[in-house]
Formats: C-alpha cells, sequence, structure tokens
C-alpha cells in the first residue's frame, strides 16, 4: 500500500469545510449513482495499475538493463506524490475537486505512457514520476468529492466500496499482468491501462462537475495557496529524490546529493508533521509515525518480492504476482475485523499484533532464497502479513481522527498520508542501497537470468525491514495518550 492507498478508509479528507449534508438515500440511488460508479472505477483503475504493474516490474527493469535502480522505479511514484497531495488538497479548497482530478487522471495515463514506451530505464522512471504526480493529485481530490457529494452516514458505505474495489485487482492484476507480460510483452501492462481511463472520465466528471465543483462557498474570497507548506512540500520531494540518487550510485560523490538532500527534507519533514513524531512521543506523534513505518517497511519488502521469485526460484510473472494475490483478501478480512464494535477496548493491542505479523510475514519471506523451501511459504506470510497491515492501517486512520480536534483533522490527515509517503521512500532507498551493494543488479543480463547469484542481497533488503516492523510494534504501544 501508499500515501495513495484507497484500502485506507479512514482519512479526513481536507481542511475545506463541506457543503450541507445530503441526507437519507444510498450512494447508487438516482442522485448518486453515476458518482460513486464513476470514482469508484477511478479507485479500481488505481488498485489494478498498483497490483499489475509490480508484477511486470522486473521483466520490465531486466529489459532495460535497470535492476540496479530497480528500487528507483517504484519511489519515483512516492516521490512526487508527496508533493502532489500537499498541492492537490490547496487547490482542491480554491477551486474544487474537479480540476485536480482531472489533471490527476490525465498526468496518471501520461506516465504509464511514457514508462511503456521507455528505451532507457531513467525514461521509464521518469514515467513513474509522472504517474505519481497524477495520482497524488487524484486521492486526495477523491477525498474531497467524498466529503461534498455525500452526507456523512453515506460516507461510511463509498469509502468501504473503495477498500472493496482493491479486492479483485489483488487477484485478477498479477495473473492478467503476468499473462501479457510473457505473451504479448511488458510494454502492453503499461501502455493498455490508460484506455481504462476513458471510462471513469466519462462518467464520474459530469457527475462531479454537477454536485462537488467549485469552491465550496462560492460568494467567499477564495482562500490563497499556504506558499509555506508547498515549499515545504516540494523540499521532501526534492529531498527525497536526492537520497534515493545518492544511495543507488554508491560512489564518494554520492555524498554531494545525499547531504544536499538531507539537508532539503529533514526541515520540511519537522514542518509538516506532528511535532514529537520522531521520537515516538504518546498520542497523535505515535500514531503518525506508526503509519510510516508500517507502510515503508512492508511496501519496500513488497517491491522485492516479484523479483526474488523470478531471479532467484525461476518463476514466471504470473506465478510471481499471484504470490501476493491473497493479501487483497486478507487486507480487506484485517479492515473488517477492527471496525467491529468488540475490537475497541483491544485496539491498541491488536495494532501491537498486527505489526508483529507484518515482521513475520517480512521476514519469513527470503526463506524461499533456500532451495529446499517450497515457494507457497511466499504467499502465505504475505497473507498474514496484509492481515496485519488492514488492522494497522485503518486503525491510525481512526485513532487520528479521534486524537485530531476538529480544526485540525485535515491538516493531521495530511500529515499521516505524508509519513506514509516519505517512508516509502526512504526505505525504499535504503533497501535499494543495500541491494545494489550487495550486487543485485547483477542478477539479470540481457534476456536471461542467473537465477543463483547474489540472494545475499534480497535478504539485505528483508531482514532489515522486518526490524522495522518489530520497531513499530513497539511504537504501538506508545498510541494512547496517559
Amino acid at each position: 500500500m501508499s500515501a495513495l492507498d484507497p484500502r485506507d478508509t479512514g482519512v479526513a479528507p481536507t481542511e475545506d469545510a463541506p457543503l450541507p449534508e445530503r441526507t437519507g438515500g444510498s450512494v447508487l440511488d438516482r442522485d448518486h449513482r453515476a458518482l460513486s460508479i464513476g470514482i469508484v472505477s477511478v479507485v479500481l483503475l488505481i488498485a489494478f495499475e498498483a497490483t499489475a504493474v509490480g508484477t511486470a516490474m522486473p521483466v520490465a527493469a531486466r529489459e532495460l538493463h535497470g535492476i540496479p535502480l530497480y528500487a528507483f522505479a517504484f519511489s519515483a511514484y512516492f516521490t512526487t506524490s508527496l508533493f502532489a497531495m500537499v498541492l492537490s488538497g490547496q487547490w482542491s479548497d480554491r477551486s474544487g475537486p474537479l480540476a485536480p482530478l482531472t489533471v490527476g487522471i490525465s498526468s496518471f495515463a501520461a506516465g504509464l505512457l511514457l514508462s511503456g514506451t521507455a528505451g532507457t530505464m531513467w525514461l521509464f522512471i521518469l514515467g513513474r514520476a509522472v504517474q505519481g504526480l497524477g495520482g497524488g493529485l487524484v486521492i486526495v481530490a477523491l477525498y474531497v468529492v467524498v466529503s461534498r457529494a455525500y452526507s456523512e452516514t453515506l460516507r461510511p458505505a463509498i469509502m468501504a466500496a473503495f477498500a472493496a474495489s482493491w479486492v479483485v485487482p489483488s487477484v485478477v492484476g498479477p495473473l492478467a499482468s503476468g499473462t501479457i507480460t510473457e505473451h504479448l510483452g511488458w510494454r502492453w501492462v503499461f501502455v493498455g491501462i490508460p484506455v481504462l481511463v476513458v471510462f471513469p472520465l466519462a462518467l464520474a466528471l459530469p457527475a462531479i462537475r454537477r454536485t462537488a465543483s467549485g469552491p465550496t462557498d462560492p460568494a467567499a474570497p477564495r482562500p490563497p495557496y499556504d506558499r509555506r507548506r508547498i515549499r515545504l512540500a516540494l523540499g521532501i520531494s526534492a529531498g527525497a529524490g536526492l537520497l534515493q540518487y545518492a544511495g543507488q550510485e554508491l560512489r564518494w560523490l554520492s555524498l554531494l546529493p545525499a547531504v544536499a538532500g538531507a539537508a532539503l527534507l529533514v526541515p520540511a519533514a519537522l514542518g509538516l508533521l506532528p511535532r514529537g513524531t520522531y521520537r515516538a512521543a504518546r498520542g497523535l506523534p505515535s500514531v503518525v509515525l506508526l503509519r510510516g513505518i508500517a507502510a515503508g517497511s512492508f511496501i519496500a519488502a513488497e517491491s522485492f518480492v516479484p523479483l526474488m521469485l523470478v531471479t532467484q526460484r525461476g518463476l514466471s510473472p504470473t506465478l510471481a504476482g499471484l504470490s501476493l494475490a491473497v493479501g487483497g483478501a486478507t487486507w480487506a478480512l484485517g479492515s473488517y475485523l477492527q471496525s467491529r464494535a468488540w475490537t475497541e477496548p483491544y485496539r491498541d493491542r491488536l495494532m501491537v499484533i498486527g505489526m508483529l505479523m507484518v515482521a513475520a510475514a517480512i521476514a519469513a519471506a527470503p526463506s524461499v532464497l533456500i532451495a529446499s523451501v517450497p515457494v507457497w511459504v511466499v504467499a502465505v506470510a504475505w497473507g498474514l502479513g496484509c492481515l496485519g497491515m488492514g488492522m494497522v492501517i485503518a486503525s491510525t486512520s481512526v485513532l487520528l481522527l479521534k486524537l485530531s480536534a476538529p480544526e485540525e483533522a485535515g491538516a493531521n490527515s495530511a500529515a499521516l498520508q505524508i509519513s506514509d509517503g516519505l517512508s516509502n521512500v526512504l526505505l525504499l532507498a535504503a533497501g535499494g542501497a543495500a541491494f545494489a551493494a550487495l550486487g543485485g543488479g547483477a542478477v539479470g543480463h540481457g534476456a536471461a537470468l542467473d537465477t543463483a547469484s547474489h540472494p545475499a542481497a534480497f535478504a539485505a533488503v528483508f531482514l532489515p525491514m522486518a526490524g522495522a516492523a518489530l520497531v513499530g510494534a513497539w511504537v504501538a504501544t506508545r498510541l494512547r495518550e496517559r
């Protein structure tokens, strides 16, 4: 999952005030049907892209001679989305969500096309960055649409539809992507998805124009852009990109972009996250920190699972992708479990257990580097890890809103998403650097694979991420204010 992950069903939209409530009805009544189908289709598109692209990525990186830059192909998405989320929130406050949603979907599609037609790995990574820009604009704008177009009683239903829309792509996405990659080529996975953009645009945009376009109060002066927050968001994105680049190059000269990246990122992050986040202060800061640790450690590990299975165990892209397919269903199950009323008194304990499950899953995954261990161990482990993630991610959103004053809910929700995205970038950078340092970039040569080389490079990614998840289990003991 990611800062852009709609499986997170508890994030407050943005700081903008909702329009007068629409009461009664359902998300599929005459007033909401087109809008509901349209925006759920957008989430379905994002979900399918996330599951399908991960399956095709090992083949794409190998053919573009870019396996040393493998982690960069994932983190580039998150890097640009950090900036886009802040921009989208302010853009939506000023002009309504229609414009950022339209630009975001268009950018998302353009990024897919750029990656799908890339002739070099760096051009492929640029396409992923354009995708991230679009994804960041879209996900925040969608939450604004929900806040404006649906009554408070209907919002849980549409959020549940967002979460449910991840289940089918989690199963179908890897199978479809693997089949296309094997029979038509990896490029078709990227260039084929933009065709799906037409349907949600045609259905959702007219409905959004009717129900949620324009500023909340057309007669009021438009709020100015918060230039300080935009500068901080830009600093986070630029700093994270420089750190990622430095981690991949592994030369003495890389110290220069590393220092410059840290100088940009650290003060920007301190300005956008709650005070006390980095020392796990009790209450809200620990909730925000836990969200980052959980998302970053899990995504960094998950990004290398298909590559490990393809290069070390000789699986096809289809089977490698299917090893993660069960996770969509168990993630939804975890989200469902934490939503039951009987779990509320035990939420803290549930989150500790969830993080221990995540740590166990990540630690178990590299066991398949031993030839005698069956590959289905990864599928079982990842199902367990996704169950824990479902409990933890949804619970962080619930606790964040519970610990936030109404006038602070939007800013705190933005901090939660920034922690999520920033952690993804930093831990992917760390994992990618360890992978490259131990020779991970040598696992593929042209069209052939050396399936026996450098298993230690994969272990160097998974084991530290399991350790990070264990730190998250400790942070989960500090979520309540005493």
